[in-house]
């Protein structure tokens, strides 16, 4: 197997085949764009482009297929390779447990650094709060191995809960809160009872359903969701009453005016980050309790074998909704908070791509994996800020990202994952029965 060679022939037909498809699609994606000229809009040939693409796709076909031969014929080595990738990863976790309290501290004090910003917090609080929608998904599809593409829907519930309470109960935001969860987690058991029976595809397919049912209600339902025009005028958290505004009533005090300080819409970014910071180690805090109680050995059962998981007298039908309505929960806690950062909300936030978006989240880090879905979040949706600058070329630049990190690491960034209980110490081995 060492000595055989590259066909460059074949590898040169893949990479032609694979520039005619690119020259195709590029032609009408990136070869043309319409300018705004003082007589109307004009159609415009971007020919440098097409030709980049074109060429580009080529040798990185070209470079691929001569990479997958040399991998396919020095079977060893790639082993060797996997199994080192692994290693890797368990030490990176085996870290974790010691740098996750320094990593923690550094949270804390980011928004009193000198380098910190506006922006830096901004994005520092989209990461916390997809970090903490992949933490609560991680229940449903790392370990109870239950596929959910429509995870948006619990997200979107949360939102609107919050939203409606506030806007027409004059609910507080530390009121609401809660309840928003519990209405989350009352529609993750409403989506668990029909696909009680379904596994892997088909599961997928009907959470996709109720994702896209929960969109289209409210879009449709004017009367209560107002639509399409969506909801606005969403109140703020204030810090124990104290709210961060400028002017507030004769005979109250605003957060500025009780601590003496001079007004800065900074206090209220700062206040939001340091808010989806604590849900998020709550949530990280409860599922790392909960795994290693019986219900969290029952999703880690039911996601290896459900038949066994059966053989042992483990419930599927209540084990699948207590992971439904957990992961529901978490999604309606961060939909209630986007409500109240944004202070807007519409159909058009919950769309299917937020549910891709999460889920790739969760595998990419690994699944079951806390750590992996911190890096996984950093990854996608702090790295896709440096991408801004490619315009219209960035989600391209995103995805490429992605089939370059899934080839490499086809289950996730830290696949190892360290058994929840040992039936003997580590490195230790049991006595044999004589």
């Amino acid at each position: 197997m060492a000595g055989k060679s590259v066909d460059f022939v074949a590898v040169a037909k893949e990479a032609g085949l694979a520039s005619l498809v690119a020259l195709g699609l590029t032609f009408v994606m990136v070869g043309t764009q319409t300018v705004d000229r003082p007589g109307g809009l004009v159609l415009e040939f971007r020919w440098p482009w097409v030709i980049g693409s074109v060429v580009a796709v080529f040798f990185g076909r070209a470079i691929f297929a001569i990479w997958r031969e040399t991998r396919t014929i020095k079977v060893i080595s790639a082993e060797d390779g996997r199994a080192a990738a692994d290693r890797a990863s368990a030490r990176v976790q085996t870290f974790a447990k010691f740098a996750g309290p320094l990593l923690i501290g550094f949270a804390f004090i980011l928004p009193m650094l000198p380098f910190s910003n506006r922006y830096i917090v901004d994005i520092a609080t989209l990461v916390l709060t997809y970090v903490m929608l992949g933490w609560g998904l991680n229940i449903v599809v790392g370990l109870a191995g239950l596929l959910d593409l429509g995870y948006v829907a619990f997200y979107a519930v949360g939102a609107y809960s919050y939203a409606l309470l506030a806007i027409h109960f004059d609910f507080s935001f530390w009121l609401a809160l809660p309840l928003a969860g519990i209405l989350a987690a009352f529609a993750g058991i409403l989506l668990g009872f029909p696909v009680l029976r379904l596994r892997g595809d088909y599961l997928a397919i009907v959470t996709l359903g109720f994702g896209e049912m929960i969109r289209i209600i409210l879009l449709n339902w004017y009367e209560f969701t107002r639509g399409p025009d969506g909801l606005s005028g969403i109140p703020r958290p204030s810090f124990f009453g104290l709210p961060f505004k400028r002017r507030v009533p004769e005979g109250t005090e605003s957060f500025s005016t009780f601590f003496n300080l001079d007004y800065s819409s900074m206090h209220r970014i700062i206040f939001l980050y340091y808010l989806i910071l604590l849900l998020a180690l709550v949530t990280n805090y409860f599922t790392l309790r909960v795994r290693k109680l019986p219900v969290g050995r029952a999703w880690e059962a039911l996601r290896e074998d459900e038949i066994a998981c059966r053989s042992l007298g483990i419930n599927p039908t209540n084990t699948k909704l207590t992971a439904f309505a957990i992961g529901a929960m978490f999604g309606g806690f961060a939909g209630s908070f986007f409500a109240t950062r944004q202070g807007f909300i519409s159909p058009e936030s919950f769309t299917f791509v937020e549910s891709a978006v999460i889920l790739a989240i969760v595998v990419l880090g690994g699944m079951g994996s806390q750590i992996g879905v911190v890096i996984a979040s950093v990854l996608l949706i702090g790295g896709t800020e440096l991408f801004r600058e490619l315009a219209e070329f960035r989600m391209l630049a995103f995805g490429a990202l992605m089939v370059a990190i899934m080839v490499w690491r086809p289950r996730g960034l830290l696949a190892h994952r360290e058994p929840t209980v040992r039936l003997h110490p580590k490195g230790a081995r049991p006595e044999p029965v004589e």
